[in-house]
């Protein structure tokens, strides 16, 4: 059975990575921009569209407003990478929002932060994955039927890319990205030049479309309301910017100013996007609808359940490239795939922040061990799950996911910018360069403003987004944080109940005597070794046990003992309900009650097998036993092995495959460490 997983898991993750080699998995800045930056970058993929659907309610007329929507994020987008870039220059370890928080505002801060951020990043992978499924279903009709499997399937080989270490999927992610941001620039400028220079009149296939306003007539505060909802749906172009600030150990050296860099032109690219599409959607007339089978008009009459309504991207890049001609296509493949893409954000900052949660015992120390590829192979595996979890029960339905999103998202934007206002309090109270306090003063402006510009955008997406599903996010957040204090709570009780006392104590203290127990079935090998074993111990007092429950095997069983003279006194406990456990635990709490100063010391003989379904056949009384004088203070179970046939060729096979070579590895060579240069012969 090793053997049939042990070959898979080496042709699709790879052969396993020395630790040592953890330097070579760094990333340059060329290859983290797609790795960190995927997520904001392909966001321009469904932010417009999400601003238009909204405006879409007060009918075409509102389109109007997308102009300035539009300018809004462009400001927070780069007031928040500037308060960013403050982030990775104080804090490079990699603990991002949560480290910021936790430090600067305490640990409840800082577990909020976290929560946040966890469901963020499940949430990525979700909306990524259904959007990247329904920009792939305009082209691909399969695809579109089958969403929900289709996101499923995409997940799972994400997840298995990722297992394959952070460097090598970054290199599998990094051409899509660049294709994709090509292809939008491309458009962008060609049609500008067609609509400007050209003259050229272009429509999108819903120019000649109406929409049925769900609300007709909004005026006042109910329009306000409205915009600043299609304000906070558009703010999911921001979505993991804060990805780079959490990934900061995986930049080559210079870390921070890597990380800094490439936060600038993730920052400058997603703006310059969004705003191309944005004005292109309004140039050729793209119509969007929230509910299309009813409120998407064409001709009078509405286009019905059957219709598919293409996103802004896919309706822009028709009408300037053309449906069907090479560009466009080439743009909706592209779009696809770095939306897919673009759930590795969340890969790379899930598993780095679980990793730094588990070392502060708010996770299972699980999430902390690298994997075989040298990654956080377990926080990828429970990213992927919670994902695939949460597209089944929405459908795979971006619309849907998206009213989740944004809420995590800003909650570390807010507390992490408030943190840092407080980290450049407190080192300005101790600086008197004045060069630096001019830089400290420019820096905490910046996180000043971050604070309080996304501490109002929090409070208007959770106004404008709980009753249409941010609740669940909220939900969510209550839920990770209620368990990783319950996990730190554990943590802590354990480590108290553990910790070795100063003096001396009743742990250290030297047992008045020990009682061995060797527990007997048969006269036969294993229980030979057993008792040999238990003289060797020199115990205060050794004696055999064993359980009465077949009168004609008990008395076989004496016979056999006398007759064989073994010199250790066999005490036989009678079972008339036939039990094995209960007497023999019984026996032993008795010797711990009439002397609580001895140990006692339980011996157990057990079959060492090499086949998986001989585990079944053997070894299930032994089990049932350690399980319970596991239970029993004062008592020491120790196990006994005596290997069979069996077990001998299981070892043989184990060195057979340690031998065995994967095909090719000939050609490829050996990957040994490589042997030191040999002295000098000191020949000239």
């Amino acid at each position: 059975m090793s053997k049939l997983t042990d070959v898979p898991k080496r042709i699709l993750i790879g052969r396993a990575l020395r630790s040592d080699r953890l330097g070579e998995t760094l990333l340059p800045k060329r290859i983290a921009l797609p790795v960190f930056a995927s997520d904001p970058l392909s966001s321009v993929a469904y932010a417009p569209g999400e601003v238009l659907l909204v405006l879409s309610i007060a009918g075409v007329s509102a389109y109007q407003y997308s102009p300035w929507i539009a300018l809004a994020v462009v400001v927070l987008m780069f007031t928040v990478v500037a308060s960013y870039r403050q982030n990775v220059h104080a804090y490079p370890s990699g603990g991002g929002d949560y480290e910021v928080a936790n430090t600067n505002l305490g640990p409840r801060a800082g577990l909020t932060v976290a929560s946040a951020l966890l469901v963020d990043y499940v949430l990525t992978v979700a909306v990524s994955i259904s959007s990247g499924v329904e920009n792939l279903g305009s082209a691909v009709h399969f695809v579109i039927e089958h969403k929900v499997l289709s996101a499923i399937v995409m997940i799972l080989l994400l997840t298995l890319m990722n297992l394959r270490g952070v460097k090598e999927s970054g290199k599998l992610f990094a051409i899509p990205t660049y294709v994709f941001v090509a292809a939008v620039f491309v458009m962008i400028g060609w049609g500008a030049w067609k609509g400007i220079v050209l003259g050229e009149t272009m429509s999108a296939p819903t120019a000649d479309y109406e929409i049925e306003p769900e609300q007709k007539g909004l005026a006042g505060f109910a329009m306000v309301f409205l915009l600043l909802r299609a304000f906070s749906s558009g703010c999911a172009a921001l979505t993991g910017v804060e990805a780079i600030s959490n990934g900061v150990p995986a930049f080559r050296k210079p870390k921070s100013k890597n990380a800094a860099s490439t936060l600038a032109l993730m920052g400058g690219l997603a703006v310059t996007m969004f705003c191309g599409i944005i004005g292109l959607a309004m140039a050729t007339d793209v119509r969007m609808a929230e509910n299309p089978a009813e409120d998407l008009l064409h001709n009078g009459v509405p286009v019905g359940p059957e219709y598919v309504q293409d996103p802004v991207i896919s309706q822009v890049g028709e009408a300037v490239f053309g449906g069907g001609s090479v560009l466009f296509l080439l743009l909706a493949t592209a779009t696809a795939l770095v939306l897919f893409l673009a759930a590795n954000t969340a890969y790379n900052g899930f598993p780095l922040l679980g990793s730094i949660l588990a070392q502060d015992r708010y996770l299972p120390r699980q999430l902390h061990t690298r994997g075989d590829r040298l990654a956080f192979s377990n926080g990828i595996v429970l990213l992927a799950g919670a994902a695939i979890l949460l597209v089944w029960i929405y459908d795979a339905d971006s619309t849907k996911l998206i009213q989740l999103y944004i809420v995590g998202v800003f909650v570390s934007f807010t507390l992490s910018q408030i943190g840092m206002v407080r980290h450049w309090n407190r080192h300005l109270k101790t600086e008197r360069d004045t060069a630096a306090r001019r830089r400290m003063h420019r820096s905490r402006a910046i996180n000043t403003f971050g604070a309080f510009f996304t501490g109002m955008v929090l409070v208007i997406v959770l106004a404008t987004k709980f009753t249409h599903g941010a609740w669940v996010a909220l939900l969510g957040m209550v839920i990770f944080y209620g368990t990783m204090t319950a996990i730190r709570k554990h943590y802590d009780r354990v480590s108290a109940e553990i910790a070795a006392a100063e003096g001396p104590s009743d742990d250290s203290v030297r047992p008045s005597r020990v009682h061995s127990i060797v527990l007997v079935s048969k006269v036969h090998k294993p229980t030979l070794r057993a008792l040999a074993f238990a003289k060797l111990t020199r115990s205060d007092t050794l004696e055999a046990v064993s359980i009465s429950v077949d009168p004609a095997e008990t008395k076989a069983l004496r016979e056999e003992w006398d007759r064989r003279g073994i010199n250790v006194p066999l005490k036989i406990l009678d079972s008339p309900y036939r039990e094995i456990t209960r007497p023999v635990v019984e026996y032993v709490k008795g010797l711990r009650s009439e002397n609580p100063r001895d140990a006692v010391s339980v011996y157990i003989p057990e079959y060492v097998v090499g086949r998986w379904w001989e585990h079944l056949l053997h070894n299930q009384s032994a089990l049932r036993l350690k399980g319970r004088l596991l239970f029993t203070p004062g008592v020491m179970v120790t196990s006994v092995p005596y290997q069979l046939e069996s077990s001998e060729l299981a070892k043989r096979r184990a060195k057979k495959r340690q031998d065995w070579n994967a095909p090719g590895s000939v050609r490829r060579g050996p990957v040994d460490t490589p042997r030191p240069p040999k002295a000098p012969t000191g020949k000239g």
